[in-house]
């Protein structure tokens, strides 16, 4: 039977979040200018805590400032691969690269499911070995450049297992014909860790920790 071990990437594979560290380095390459734009994307930050908008939106208006409306999609791999470059050197678990590799070497596939751009998110798996990346999309115009507004749903929550599930049907795979294991630190992949035939949390928020103990789910603590 094939065997899929699907990983979250934030505060799963890496110890801190990626977004606003990659707008900040995407900024400081391309207009440093934009820097001083960051207390409006603080307070789009705000907007999404006072539910005034949601995570695709906080997404698409912080890209809009740190970033631009457009860029081309040759500077952003560039912006991408320097940003991964260093997420590798200084962000990622020691045990979290430990696991994949072990995982790979049991038979399991490594996948990425990230609520995180897959224009960076790629670039991270790459240097995990990690070949199949399921994450939020950005929209392009008819040149290929790459806006500031998604394409089709955020990866976040619910949303995620339905992007992995369209991501199976892609590559003709059928549920019943494989096996999951699954690794988040956060309560909003509840969806996917009930899916998955085995759920692990990973570095656990207090939420998703007490709902481990709920469900009889492994709770995993990597070094930190």
């Amino acid at each position: 039977m094939r065997q899929l071990a699907i990983y979250d990437m934030d505060k799963t594979i890496t110890r801190r979040a990626t977004w606003t560290p990659f707008l900040i380095h995407a900024a400081q390459a391309r207009a440093p200018w934009r820097l001083a734009l960051l207390p409006l994307a603080g307070f789009a930050s705000l907007a999404y805590l006072a539910k005034a908008i949601d995570r695709a939106r906080l997404k698409e208006i912080t890209q809009r400032l740190m970033i631009g409306r457009t860029i081309s999609a040759s500077d952003l791999a560039a912006v991408a691969e320097t940003f991964a470059e260093d997420v590798a050197a200084t962000n990622v678990f020691a045990d979290a690269r430990a696991r994949v590799e072990a995982d790979r070497a049991a038979g399991w596939e490594p996948v990425l499911a990230t609520a995180s751009q897959g224009y960076y998110a790629g670039a991270i798996a790459a240097r995990l070995n990690i070949a199949s990346v399921i994450a939020t999309a950005a929209r392009r115009d008819g040149d290929g450049n790459i806006l500031a507004r998604l394409e089709g749903e955020n990866c976040y929550g619910p949303a995620k297992l339905r992007l992995i599930e369209a991501w199976m049907a892609r590559e003709g795979i059928a549920r019943d014909d494989i096996r999951v294991r699954f690794y988040s630190d956060h309560v909003s992949d509840a969806p996917v860790l009930e899916w998955a035939d085995e759920p692990f949390a990973v570095n656990a928020h207090g939420p998703l920790r007490r709902l481990a103990a709920i469900k009889g789910w492994p709770v995993l603590d990597w070094e930190r």
